[in-house]
């Protein structure tokens, strides 16, 4: 029997894999932003429990490929204990080909490019990621704990150990006074670095952080879906990754939903903006099925 905390999260991408919860809550749940951890005291598994859910999960779905390591940023966990925790997944599950986490920039500085290669060769390959912005004074407003350049030389690291990574983007975090900055240093940021899959959500703040995330502004102003879709277009134009890149938008916070790869897909995916602005709140996601 698997003995899950909630509220459980996973990435999209994740919706038919194996979730194995190693820790409870998050280790830093200090993004002014973010609410998902907010009613939950960080704690660490037992080994002893994660075996055994393991060998349950392994009963009940032999044939799994791919496994996802939950609740937030289970990277923060030490090197030893996460190897133990692969290891034994490598045991159980004969057909097991990725293994995914939450990460953030503090789970990555901390370990050593040693450490990064020996997870990603115990099959640790893919890492979920939030850059939310590129700009420095959001980064601080929104409390994410790191800075631009920490962020960049975390997600080279990742890279160097051969692993994957998904990343966020959050349209509209800056309000109507930071659009600009937010836009062009996200894409400035991104462009420097080598990410696999790039998605972009749209802000939304539960009522519970509202009063948090605010009180970092001297006055915060939501910007409207067309605003949004604004920033989307300049974002686009910006962009000029390194390497090929998956773009998606399609999240469920998003009023509009985008998806292509880049660089071949620029030109496509900034008509399909500029078209959704010239149509208005017909080519739109209804604000009723959207939710962060």
């Amino acid at each position: 029997m698997i003995n899950y905390s909630y509220p459980l999260y996973r990435p999209p991408a994740e919706a038919n894999n194996i979730i194995l919860q190693v820790t409870h809550g998050c280790s830093y749940n200090h993004c002014s932003f973010c609410s998902m951890y907010k009613s939950k005291d960080f704690e660490v598994k037992s080994l002893d429990e994660v075996h055994k859910e393991i060998d349950s999960l392994a009963r009940s779905y032999p044939e799994a490929k791919k496994v996802f390591l939950a609740d937030g940023d289970a990277l923060c966990l030490n090197t030893g204990h996460l190897l133990d925790i692969l290891k034994y997944l490598k045991k159980s599950f004969v057909k097991l080909s990725r293994i995914s986490l939450y990460a953030t920039s503090q789970n990555l500085l901390e370990k050593s490019d040693e450490d990064l290669s020996l997870l990603k060769e115990n099959l640790l390959n893919l890492v979920y990621f939030g850059i939310e912005t590129g700009n420095e004074s959001l980064l601080k407003k929104i409390t994410k704990g790191v800075n631009a350049q920490q962020i960049i030389t975390s997600l080279q690291k990742a890279t160097k150990a051969g692993m994957k990574t998904s990343t966020t983007v959050i349209l509209g975090i800056g309000g109507e006074a930071y659009t600009q900055e937010h836009i062009k240093d996200t894409a400035e940021l991104i462009n420097q670095v080598e990410v696999t899959y790039l998605s972009t959500l749209q802000l939304g703040l539960d009522e519970d952080i509202k009063s948090t995330f605010l009180k970092h502004f001297d006055k915060f102003i939501m910007l409207s879906d067309k605003q949004v879709l604004d920033e989307q277009q300049k974002f686009l134009e910006f962009l000029n990754p390194k390497n090929k890149v998956i773009f998606r938008s399609n999240h469920a916070s998003n009023a509009l939903h985008l998806a292509g790869t880049f660089p071949k897909d620029k030109q496509r995916l900034i008509a399909e903006v500029k078209e959704a602005l010239e149509e208005g709140a017909k080519a739109l996601v209804p604000k009723m099925f959207r939710g962060f």
